[in-house]
Formats: structure tokens, C-alpha cells, sequence
């Protein structure tokens, strides 16, 4: 019997890609429901071919209902995410769908930047790097790709149009974790 967590996962998974399939105008099976649609929650849809990135776009608050924002969401990492052309109809049946479930972001309380990066731990922290008006997020499966502290920090720093070495008395950082699931977790 699938857990509820799996029921949850399957649901959103399923509603991505049929919110991807309509808006390109192909035929796909109807999403899946879940009870927790209603409820305000905060997801990043993440869009792959062949285990490389092709689309990725999510929101950091709970600002609308979860069913809405998983669709729109989706739609948005496949059409809008402004690295990549907008996702084709041929591309459709090798995209693999990946959506995570943020928790709410918590402001976190440091001295400097080797104080901040004590306190991050890699795999399981999200995280939100703020100076002024810029700002750029990795989700916690970004430390596959970037285990060393500082070359996340760096990397997150470059995302937000920033020198890797900057660090100023504006920064502030926030962090989240996040429940995924991707197609192929779930037994058919």
C-alpha cells in the first residue's frame, strides 16, 4: 500500500505533466487528485532529458493553492524558464518531470560568510542567498553537483549576478528543505 507521502508525490508528479501536455496541445492521461491541492504550497518544477537540466522554475512561498502552483509551475519550467528554448511537442515523451515541495523558508542568523557556511548543510538545506534586489535559490539537489560549501556559496553568488568572492552587510540568507519526487520513484 503506498504511503501518503507517495500518494502526494504521484499526484503532483502527474498534474505537472498534464499541465505540460495541454499546454503544448498533446493528449495525457488525467492528473491525479489529492486532499492537499486545496492547501497553500510552494513547488519547483525540474525538467530533464537525458539526466541534463531543460527547465526549472518554482516558488519560494506558499502563495496559492498546491494543486495551482504545481500546474503553473510546470508549465512555466517547460515554456518559460528563460535559460531554454520553450520545451517542443517532440521533446514532450523524453522529459522527465521532478517536482519538490518546499518547506517555508526560515531566515538564517550568521556572522560573516564562514559562519553561514558552517551552518548549511549540504544535501539537505536549500537555500536563498538575498543582497538588495538580487537574489537566486538552489534547491538542496544542487549539492549533488556542488558538495563543497564554498563552491555552492560561489556558484549561488553567480546565479544572483554577483562576484564569487562577494560578501557584504546586506546579505542574508534563507533556508528550506524540500520532499521530490520524480517520474520512475513510483511502481507502475
Amino acid at each position: 500500500m503506498p504511503t501518503t507521502d507517495t500518494l502526494l508525490g504521484r499526484a503532483l508528479v502527474s498534474q505537472a505533466r498534464k499541465a505540460i501536455a495541454d499546454a503544448l496541445g498533446l493528449a495525457a492521461p488525467a492528473g491525479i487528485d489529492h486532499p492537499d491541492f486545496a492547501k497553500r504550497g510552494a513547488t519547483f518544477v525540474t525538467l530533464t532529458i537525458d539526466g541534463e537540466l531543460r527547465g526549472c522554475i518554482g516558488s519560494l512561498n506558499a502563495h496559492r493553492a498546491l494543486g495551482d502552483d504545481v500546474r503553473s509551475n510546470a508549465v512555466a519550467a517547460a515554456l518559460s524558464d528563460p535559460r531554454f528554448a520553450p520545451l517542443s511537442a517532440d521533446e514532450f515523451g523524453r522529459v522527465r518531470v521532478e517536482v519538490s515541495l518546499l518547506t517555508e523558508p526560515e531566515f538564517m542568523e550568521f556572522r560573516d560568510e564562514a559562519d553561514a557556511l558552517a551552518q548549511l548543510v549540504p544535501g539537505r538545506d536549500g537555500v536563498i542567498f538575498f543582497n538588495g534586489c538580487q537574489k537566486a535559490t538552489f534547491l538542496p539537489q544542487v549539492w549533488e553537483q556542488l558538495p563543497d560549501r564554498h563552491q555552492f556559496m560561489a556558484a549561488l553568488k553567480q546565479k544572483a549576478r554577483l562576484p564569487v568572492n562577494f560578501w557584504g552587510p546586506n546579505v542574508m540568507l534563507a533556508r528550506y528543505r524540500v520532499r521530490k519526487w520524480k517520474e520512475g520513484d513510483f511502481e507502475e
